[in-house]
């Protein structure tokens, strides 16, 4: 009885004792690489993603300034597309290609923090064929990859990795895509 009542409260403070400091990255991203399509594999709920009933992608392209031109695109309920197009920076601090940050707001307000979200490489396959990335909050995941489908397998050894790393992995939705 004591060792389930220890259990259980550690994974009640295991939320407040997780933080932004302990969410590891990938060592190297070669944004070169990096570029190109993205199909959302699962996420977690987020009101940016609202709309999207499925094929759910992101188009990562390099600017001859070292920023990063994003484009979001899906499939929403009735069958049409809507996309948003935004701008990832490298984060503030210590020179860290997977820890970007992304806005999508209007380029005037690019000034203002808040604006700018974190998008934080957590994992990536050594062929760059899946991406796991997050926030350091833990509010936000989205497993990705180069083609609409994955191995169960991947999927699995992904979303055990988010879970380990304090992710409500419960909460996860798998995308719609067509294959």
């Amino acid at each position: 009885m004591k060792k389930n009542v220890v259990t259980l409260l550690g994974l009640l403070l295991l939320p407040l004792i997780t933080s932004a400091a302990d969410l590891p990255v990938v060592k190297e991203v070669d944004v070169q690489k990096y570029a190109g399509r993205w199909y959302e594999i699962v996420r977690l709920p987020n009101r940016f993603q609202e709309v999207c009933e499925g094929e759910v992608n992101a188009t990562y392209t390099l600017r001859s300034d070292g920023r990063i031109d994003v484009l979001n695109a899906c499939r929403k309920q009735d069958g049409s597309s809507t996309s948003a197009l935004g701008l990832a920076r490298l984060a503030e601090g210590p020179a860290q290609p997977a820890k970007l940050e992304v806005r999508f707001a209007p380029a005037w307000l690019g000034f203002l923090p808040f604006v700018w979200g974190d998008y934080w490489i957590i994992d990536l396959a050594e062929d760059y064929s899946t991406s796991l990335v997050g926030t350091p909050d833990r509010k936000y995941l989205w497993l990705l990859s180069r083609t609409p489908t994955i191995s169960d397998a991947r999927k699995k050894l992904l979303i055990d990795k988010a879970r380990n790393l304090g992710f409500a992995t419960e909460q996860l939705i798998q995308t719609r895509q067509q294959p």
